[in-house]
């Protein structure tokens, strides 16, 4: 006679007895996600994402990090101008990279540039992050003239440079409002600048996407029920068309960057009391032919590094978000 299987009691708390997966939660899901799958299987990118890290700590705590504080007045002595890096010949332990004309460590100097540059950068690209998707959402939704007006600034924007767009819109506000270059309005100048020279990419991106996305059922069955339009844009489109705005933020902020540093180069950007990348490479570069070379050469360097690191970080979000790029 065979014996009846003998049942054991179950144990509170085994995981056998719960529900897969009753312990799910957010953090596991991107734990477990394609998304920090590629992320640590790409050594350029963790590279690229630590030197930005890097450049944005530096930047935050840029009083505590930086060995000197270059806008410090009483800490200034112009005895110290013009010294060389500290491994050369008249070079000065106190300054790593020299000094520049006013006797500022460039070391100091490209932390708190940095510091400047991201500040300006991060908010151009909210600026223009708000301005494109709110005019992209418009346009998508409602259609019409409404859209053909939007889209036909948005092509004639497109068919000037940039720079030439923000150069123009620095001049209009400065002679509206009658200012020349002060620390004070430089960075509203600059933020107002950029930010509104670059929010055709996300609008058209947007448009695009809500096209797409107000052609579904869930949004026609939100306005069957007759659910406010302005709520199923909120509501569902909206998080529906926010995986490419991320992307393009990401890049567009590498170039905010370069059109503050460029705008700061042509001399319509940050003060030189309150140096920016941009700003200390114009600087540098009167200096160039003269000898001091390194007013010059490592701001261009931590320039290009946070340009180069941020877009690496931009193409690979790209690539993690779309599908059809894996």
């Amino acid at each position: 006679m065979v014996d009846a299987p003998t049942t054991q009691p179950a144990v509170v708390g085994d995981s056998a007895s719960e529900p897969r997966g009753a312990e799910t939660t957010a953090w596991s899901r991107f734990v477990e996600s394609d998304v920090l799958y590629s992320f640590t299987r790409s050594p350029v990118t963790v590279t690229a994402a630590a030197v930005t890290a890097i450049f944005i700590l530096s930047a935050v705590f840029a009083p505590l990090v930086a060995p000197h504080n270059p806008f410090d007045l009483a800490s200034i002595d112009l005895m110290d101008s013009n010294l060389p890096p500290m491994w050369l010949e008249g070079g000065d332990p106190r300054f790593i990279l020299g000094t520049d004309d006013q006797g500022r460590g460039i070391l100091s100097t490209i932390i708190f540039g940095s510091r400047i540059s991201l500040l300006i950068g991060f908010a151009s690209v909210v600026l223009a992050t708000v301005l494109g998707v709110g005019l992209g959402l418009l346009s998508g939704f409602v259609g019409g003239v409404v859209d053909a007006f939007i889209m036909r600034v948005a092509e004639i924007q497109l068919s000037f440079p940039v720079i030439l767009t923000a150069l123009l819109i620095d001049g209009v506000i400065r002679g509206v409002l009658n200012v020349e270059k002060s620390g004070e309005l430089a960075y509203w100048i600059l933020i107002l600048s950029i930010g509104i020279s670059n929010w055709v990419q996300f609008a058209r991106t947007v448009r695009g996407s809500t096209l797409v996305e107000r052609n579904k059922e869930y949004v026609q069955a939100a306005q069957v029920i007759g659910i406010n339009p302005t709520l199923i844009v909120l509501r569902h489109i909206l998080p529906n068309v926010m995986g490419p705005v991320l992307v393009i933020a990401t890049i567009q902020l590498a170039v905010a960057i370069l059109s503050e540093a460029t705008l700061s180069f042509l001399g319509v950007g940050m003060p030189p009391t309150e140096p920016s990348l941009g700003t200390l490479i114009q600087i540098g570069n009167d200096y160039l032919f003269s000898g001091e070379w390194w007013m010059v050469i490592f701001p261009g360097i931590a320039l290009a590094i946070l340009v180069l690191a941020v877009n690496l970080l931009g193409d690979w979000l790209r690539d993690a978000l779309n599908p059809k790029l894996r």
